[in-house]
């Protein structure tokens, strides 16, 4: 008998689970048992360990699916045992002891950084501040989904998940990618991460890479494309 991977996406930054809505409806459909994790944008470190906890209490293998901010994290946490494949969607594919700061900063920026908001949040009622980061909501349709449907991505900006600013200073401990089949999709129209941030980070890990015309939210605007990839690595993946 045949043994399918769980599914399990992992959101990035200025997003939540709902941002693979039309992907994970067509998985779904496909009878694919998936879990759409609620990562807590604290940090690399807090959101790696919180996914992997979530991937340990899952009987059987599991394929981790990320976008974004979500990649790093997955590099971190896919490193469980019953990881079987990685797929990044526009993610980030660190190396280990690289931080999100690093990997951006060999590349010229993307038009995100002029249009980040930050605002100081409370830390366990100590007094001690941290910062969230998150996107102009004016601006967040026109730079995070422009090919998406206005009325989608007008409520996408007001209910942003921000991460905190430390996320991008923290080193990755582990590279999954290493010891884990990956695929990559790179967002070629992407304005919100520097698209040849993606390539060099998913060539350095010799994924198996596709290429799609899309916004930074290809799951919206491209979910076929993006659904074909993580078939291809269930397929890929399924003992």
């Amino acid at each position: 008998m045949s043994s399918r991977p769980t599914v399990v996406m992992v959101h990035g930054a200025f997003a939540d689970g709902g941002s693979f809505g039309p992907v994970t409806s067509a998985l779904l459909d496909d009878g694919v048992q998936v879990v759409v994790a609620a990562g807590p944008n604290r940090g690399l470190v807090t959101d790696a360990a919180y996914i992997a906890s979530v991937v340990r209490r899952i009987d059987g293998p599991v394929l981790l699916v990320a976008h974004s901010y979500g990649g790093a994290v997955i590099t971190v946490a896919g490193v469980e045992e019953n990881v079987v494949g990685l797929v990044y969607l526009a993610g980030y594919a660190l190396d280990q002891g690289e931080t999100i700061a690093e990997l951006q900063g060999r590349f010229p920026d993307s038009p995100l950084v002029e249009a980040l908001v930050f605002a100081p949040f409370a830390l366990d009622g100590t007094g001690e501040a941290g910062i969230d980061v998150s996107v102009d909501v004016a601006r967040f349709p026109e730079i995070f989904a422009p090919d998406v449907d206005p009325a989608v991505s007008r409520l996408l900006a007001v209910s942003q998940r921000p991460l905190a600013q430390v996320a991008f200073g923290e080193p990755a401990g582990v590279a999954a990618w290493k010891s884990k089949p990956a695929w990559g999709v790179v967002s070629s129209s992407d304005h919100v991460i520097n698209p040849d941030v993606i390539r060099f980070g998913y060539e350095r890990a010799h994924m198996k890479v596709t290429e799609v015309d899309s916004s930074h939210l290809v799951m919206f605007a491209h979910p076929a494309e993006v659904v074909g990839v993580i078939r291809e690595a269930l397929a890929t993946t399924t003992s």
